[in-house]
């Protein structure tokens, strides 16, 4: 038989994504996702492209339904996966566009990710963060309590839901909510939300009745190749490392939960399983950080970036940040390894190690065949650590 990659670069190109697509599949504890409708929201984002590379990659029937992609060399635009899905363009405060792509979806679960997603576009608009962030999770939730298909809503939110006292411990999921800036306010509104809406039409004791649950998760500050907003530290130090420029920390010593993309995403997709078998002791919230190995300064992160990268140079002005923020937050995420068996896989050196490859070589690579590898890759490291 003549090998399938000598017939074309367009055939080996195929062969190869079959090879790692089913790679992934042989990898992962997720076969309950294969063939499943699964409904993204915020599917042209970062997470979630690389969300639904991932669905379609275990062989998830996938509707994403977002904005326009904001960022052209994105993971989402340069992996082409818009061709292996049912693409919606919408947002979701608008009422009838949601309610026609859950039309189309009809789906078994529903993960959502759209979102304002930026701490400085809040404190610049307010009304639209909270628009977006509170009442656009209404919408979402609406549509599910109405669907006949949908049994699973998994809502992200963030670690900065938390009301932060700067504790030198992780958050728990029992701790309090809240917020003293709009982005974290606006998604401890939606936590609010979620639990209200939760207890008072689709509590877990009325399961036989209703057929649904509802999980929140929440994840600490996450990198990955693709990520181009502005604001953020990873991206603003590749756009500057790219050019030749010197990067600068507004906040050097300010310390964070930094977690590879896929980390977060695989709690998410535990839940998704767990919630469509039918087990209700999933409801609730979920945090899914760190090991304290990756729990380092911003100057810490920009410096092993700098080492991977293979040159740089940054200055501190902390004068310079237009906003406040936290000096310190983690998360606890004990929750998560006990009950769920979930894990961090990637370390902070492996974490960045493969944020910059991806930033390398995505020029001169197929998107979508690196994103798999490294999503094959995460799957044997995780594999391995059993």
């Amino acid at each position: 038989m003549t090998d399938p990659r000598a017939a074309s670069p367009g055939a080996a190109r195929v062969y190869g994504i079959i090879t790692l697509v089913e790679a992934i599949m042989t990898a992962s504890k997720l076969d309950v996702l294969n063939g499943k409708r699964i409904l993204v929201t915020g599917h042209t984002g970062f997470k979630g492209a690389w969300l639904t590379i991932w669905l379609c990659a275990l062989g998830a029937k996938v509707t994403g339904f977002s904005l326009e992609p904001e960022y052209p060399n994105g993971v989402f635009v340069r992996s082409g996966i818009q061709h292996s899905i049912r693409h919606i363009i919408g947002d979701i405060r608008d009422t009838a566009a949601l309610h026609n792509a859950f039309e189309a979806a009809r789906p078994d679960a529903v993960l959502h990710l759209a979102a304002q997603p930026l701490v400085l576009r809040s404190y610049l608009d307010p009304r639209t963060t909270y628009e977006t962030n509170v009442m656009g999770t209404l919408n979402v939730l609406e549509e599910i309590r109405a669907s006949e298909n949908c049994r699973v809503g998994i809502l992200i939110t963030s670690d900065k839901c938390y009301e932060n006292n700067e504790w030198i411990y992780g958050y728990r999921e029992t701790d309090r909510i809240g917020g003293k800036d709009m982005y974290s306010s606006s998604k401890g509104c939606a936590e609010l939300l979620v639990s209200a809406y939760r207890h008072t039409y689709l509590a877990e004791n009325g399961y036989a009745r209703h057929g649904k649950l509802l999980v929140t998760a929440r994840a600490g500050n996450v990198l990955g190749g693709g990520d181009w907003a502005e604001n953020r530290i990873v991206p603003d130090c590749i756009r500057a490392l790219q050019s030749g420029e010197i990067i600068t920390l507004r906040r050097p010593r300010a310390v964070r939960p930094w977690q590879h993309v896929l980390d977060p995403l695989a709690g998410y997709l535990l839940l998704t399983v767990k919630a469509l078998e039918g087990d209700v002791s999933v409801p609730g919230a979920w945090n899914f950080g760190p090991d304290a190995g990756s729990l380092v300064t911003v100057e810490a992160l920009v410096q092993k970036l700098i080492a991977f990268w293979g040159g740089g140079n940054y200055i501190c002005d902390e004068n310079g940040s237009p906003v406040p923020e936290s000096g310190l937050l983690s998360l606890d995420s004990s929750k998560a390894r006990h009950y769920l068996g979930w894990r961090p896989t990637w370390g902070l050196g492996e974490t960045v190690k493969k944020t910059v490859d991806w930033y390398k070589n995505n020029a001169s690579s197929d998107v979508l065949a690196l994103c798999l590898s490294q999503i094959r890759d995460y799957l044997t490291a995780s594999g391995s650590q059993e």
